[in-house]
């Protein structure tokens, strides 16, 4: 029977050194035909450890989107494809909506005038401005005839033009000339009488 300082003795010599051991490490096979890894081919602890050490790990930095269109921009474009609503443009011209647009125009032309020099003649006193019968008619006086000319048939056109075809309603009021033929008839039959009675006011 060997004693227990024996069977010591004996363990320790049976044992190797570290050096002659084999280290068996896993090993990753990722199909046929690959090779194993050997010990001797594995990379020593020391240099898996300073590159384990060494490595950063990999960050997914995220990058603001480019696209910084301004949603305006984009209403905006769309609009453009939408179809148009049909407008004056597409009908053919009519003496009878010239006529109803003129008498809008000279109507406010008119009035708005009258209320202007009524307003500014109220206001001539106090500002010193010399708005007179005497002093316009002075003023007037001292024009060239061409100038005499264009003022006075440019007073007197949209007047006699208003006069005119308020007639031409008054006549429709009564239910009467309201076919296509009498309403283009009556049209014209206005622009001659406002033309001709301008003419006779400015050559007065």
């Amino acid at each position: 029977m060997f004693s227990q300082k024996d069977s010591t003795a004996i363990f320790a010599a049976g044992r190797r050194p570290e050096s002659d051991r084999i280290q068996i490490l896993p090993c990753e096979i990722r199909g046929p035909g690959s090779n194993c890894c050997w010990p001797d081919q594995q990379p020593q602890p020391e240099t898996l450890t300073r590159k384990l050490t060494t490595r950063r790990p990999a960050t997914s930095t995220s990058t603001p989107s480019a696209d910084t269109t301004d949603p305006t921009q984009i209403l905006a474009k769309q609009r453009l494809n939408r179809p148009v609503a049909p407008h004056l443009s597409i009908y053919k011209p009519q003496i009878s909506w010239y006529l109803s647009a003129l008498n809008r125009i000279t109507g406010c032309t008119v009035s708005g005038g009258l209320y202007l020099f009524a307003t500014a003649y109220l206001v001539a006193p106090a500002v010193g401005w010399h708005l007179e019968s005497m002093s316009l008619a002075a003023a007037f006086g001292a024009l060239p005839l061409a100038a005499k000319f264009a003022i006075k048939f440019g007073v007197a056109m949209p007047f006699t033009f208003h006069c005119m075809n308020g007639v031409r309603h008054l006549v429709w009021d009564f239910g009467k000339k309201m076919t296509n033929k009498d309403v283009i008839a009556t049209g014209w039959t206005v622009v001659g009488l406002s033309v001709a009675s301008s003419l006779a006011l400015a050559l007065i």
